[in-house]
């Protein structure tokens, strides 16, 4: 199991406003972060998490790349989709793959979407709600049915 800790929070409030810190966040199952404008239920992009040395290494700050939660100390873009992640004491969140690069990042910076291929992060799956403060810690395992060998 790969461990790690919560290094920030944020929520998009609306599209091309730019992200809102939140401490706490409100997990919601099914939907997302409460206020984010990508909850949706069914939606395989209901948050957005990221390593904060993926960004430390590309210069960036937390919230740059639109993230809804940094990490530091687990590495996300290693894990294979439907891995299960523990943020805090009750929040569990489903790998749904990785988050690919879209054109808006050389937006950001010409040549940014080339430099992010394969460290843009992980999606996930709100699989159960709560919340989560920054400094919570954040843990992955196999998902049951891989680690049962199904």
């Amino acid at each position: 199991m790969e461990k790690g800790v919560i290094t920030s929070l944020q929520i998009c409030p609306g599209h091309g406003l730019p992200m809102q810190a939140v401490d706490p966040a409100v997990f919601i199952t099914d939907q997302g972060l409460e206020g984010c404008r990508h909850a949706r239920a069914q939606s395989r992009r209901q948050v957005l998490l990221i390593e904060e040395e993926n960004l430390e290494s590309l210069r960036l700050a937390a919230a740059v790349l639109k993230e809804n939660v940094t990490t530091r100390g687990i590495d996300l873009t290693s894990l294979p989709v439907d891995t299960r992640l523990r943020l805090g004491d009750k929040v569990e969140l489903w790998v749904t793959g990785p988050c690919h690069p879209c054109d808006l990042m050389d937006d950001i910076r010409p040549g940014l979407k080339e430099e992010l291929r394969g460290r843009r992060g992980v999606l996930a799956w709100v699989r159960r709600g709560g919340v989560v403060r920054v400094g919570d810690r954040i843990e992955a395992e196999a998902s049951p049915a891989k680690a049962e060998g199904e």
